[in-house]
């Protein structure tokens, strides 16, 4: 008797295409080290006369990488909103630091998802400073 679930469609498809967007990534060259080299070539118009060699992988990369940020900053954001702290509302000794759960998934606060995108993030974080 097989007790697995068959894959959804949907999310099998969405899978798919984030591993794609993945690979498709890791192939592209970075540019880390050769955009701070170039912002220093910044002409009058504010544009940079760049001839180089980029290989096909690179050029697939560039091709959709701008939306491919803009989808997942906005992805990103959407989970931030939705897996959030609020109060459990159970009786506590610590009324200065009450029990607090995910307000989405209900899990025990940091939730498994809001601990995930802050290990990914992290980081990208660690030179952000805290508000006061």
């Amino acid at each position: 008797m097989n007790t697995e679930e068959p894959e959804d469609p949907q999310r099998q498809r969405l899978r798919e295409h984030l591993e794609t967007i993945l690979i498709r990534t890791e192939k592209a060259a970075p540019w880390h080290d050769e955009a701070g080299r170039l912002r220093s070539l910044v002409n009058h118009e504010g544009f940079v006369p760049v001839r180089t060699r980029l290989a096909i992988e690179d050029l697939e990369f560039l091709a959709g990488a701008r939306q491919e940020v803009l989808t997942f900053a906005e992805l990103t954001l959407r989970l931030l909103d939705l897996h959030q702290p609020r109060d459990a509302g159970g009786i506590t000794s610590d009324s200065a630091h009450p029990i607090l759960r995910c307000r989405s998934c209900m899990w025990r606060w940091p939730c498994p998802t809001f601990r995930a995108m802050s290990e990914s993030f992290g980081g990208a974080l660690d030179g952000l400073s805290e508000p006061a």
